[in-house]
């Protein structure tokens, strides 16, 4: 049997850019590039996306002229890597914000676009959500071909926060975990998830996570601790785009 030539390492990068807005249009220019890849190769382009403040200078990138013309949204499956158990009305709600400053200025179809649940009762929200994803993914751990995180000040990402369970969930894909007060309960896919993505961004900016940002990529004492230093996909990419306020430690 001839051997096969050994796969090629994933892509680890580090990006530092002036302000928050330069960084979200790099974050926009490599979800560009993502959506192109995907839809020569398979036709669709799948995105999971996060919320937050930073998120929301992403979405107003690309809702621009110079780039609302670079992404086939017809062709773009858009999902979602964590929600609040909000109703999606509500102004904390994750689809909310994409749906006012991304989707409705995009005019994206309603039928291309799944959102997570939050109106419901959390758990059950959450297994539905895992039943829609292997009904779009036929049953196999979802593959995102960008996939867009934030990092917050305590290190967690999506909506896994240090010391929760969720954090050590290994075989659902969607779950419900309790969130920064135990009476706010969140959505999130799970690390399996999130590591089989072929393109992962980090999109971080402000001074108030200097000192995460700095623990978690220069692997100081304690990093192992926080769930974002454990989203390490490995065959896909992974792109830190930090501005330089947060990135002042590193």
């Amino acid at each position: 049997m001839k051997a096969l030539p050994p796969q090629a390492p994933p892509r680890f990068e580090i990006r530092v850019l002036p302000n928050a807005a330069e960084a979200a249009r790099a974050a926009a220019e490599e979800l560009a590039v993502a959506a192109g890849d995907a839809i020569a190769n398979r036709g669709v382009f799948r995105v999971a996306l996060s919320g937050g403040t930073t998120p929301k200078r992403l979405f107003n990138t690309l809702s621009t002229p110079r780039f609302r013309r670079r992404v086939d949204w017809g062709r773009t499956r858009v999902y979602f890597v964590d929600e609040r158990c909000v109703p999606p009305s509500h102004e904390r709600s994750n689809y909310r914000l994409a749906k006012e400053h991304l989707l409705d200025p995009l005019c994206v179809s309603p039928a291309n676009v799944f959102r997570m649940k939050g109106e419901g009762e959390p758990r059950r929200a959450a297994a539905d959500y895992e039943k829609l994803l292997r009904g779009e993914f036929r049953g196999r751990v979802p593959r995102f071909d960008f996939l867009l995180l934030g990092l917050g000040a305590d290190g967690h990402t999506a909506s896994l926060f240090p010391g929760t369970k969720a954090l050590r969930e290994k075989i659902r894909w969607v779950a419900a975990n309790s969130g920064p007060s135990p009476e706010e309960w969140r959505l999130t896919l799970t690390l399996p998830v999130l590591n089989a993505a072929r393109r992962v961004v980090f999109l971080v900016a402000g001074g108030d996570k200097a000192n995460v940002v700095s623990t978690v990529l220069a692997k100081k004492p304690g990093y192992r601790k926080l769930p974002a230093s454990r989203v390490r996909p490995p065959r896909g990419s992974l792109v830190w785009i930090v501005d330089e306020s947060a990135a002042a430690q590193l």
